[in-house]
């Protein structure tokens, strides 16, 4: 059976990082269980549901469940370049700590803050010092291999 674009895919998943690191689920009380409720506290974390073809999830995991059916429990690997992209170094800047300051206004200068630039590239703080500010513009997974434990709970055909 191989899904077609159009038909949804609803998933439970478990997704982590090489060494094992977990950075998303749909799982709630394993959510939970590990803190990631807390770094999200507006998430709700319920089963995924996927319309193939719609690029709303990363083309690996997507090409992953067009093979699979309802009751299917698998692990998706994805490489960077079939998620989030190899990590670019051109991606990163440096700016003035003055002048960056200025724009945040009363708002507090920490690594992991995050900027949005007027061309809607977004961004985060990863270091400062007395004299300059650095942005990673990179996705926060990009560069990385991510693994999916993969359950489909349902499947919805467009006709």
């Amino acid at each position: 059976m191989t899904h077609s674009d159009g038909d949804k895919v609803t998933v439970e998943y478990v997704g982590r990082l090489e060494d094992g690191t977990v950075f998303d689920t749909s799982d709630a009380e394993y959510a939970e269980e590990i803190g990631l409720t807390e770094e999200n506290p507006d998430r709700i974390f319920e089963p995924l549901t996927i319309e193939l073809g719609e690029g709303n999830v990363i083309p690996g995991l997507e090409d992953g469940l067009r093979e699979m059916a309802v009751g299917d429990q698998t692990m998706i690997e994805v490489p960077p370049e079939q998620a989030y992209g190899e990590y670019n170094e051109d991606k990163v800047g440096e700016y003035d700590r003055d002048a960056f300051e200025n724009m945040l206004g009363d708002r507090e200068l920490t690594v992991g803050f995050e900027v949005k630039t007027e061309t809607g590239l977004f961004g985060r703080v990863s270091e400062y010092d007395d004299e300059t500010v650095t942005v990673d513009y990179n996705h926060e997974l990009a560069g990385e291999l991510l693994r999916f434990e993969i359950e489909v709970v349902d499947v919805e055909a467009e006709n």
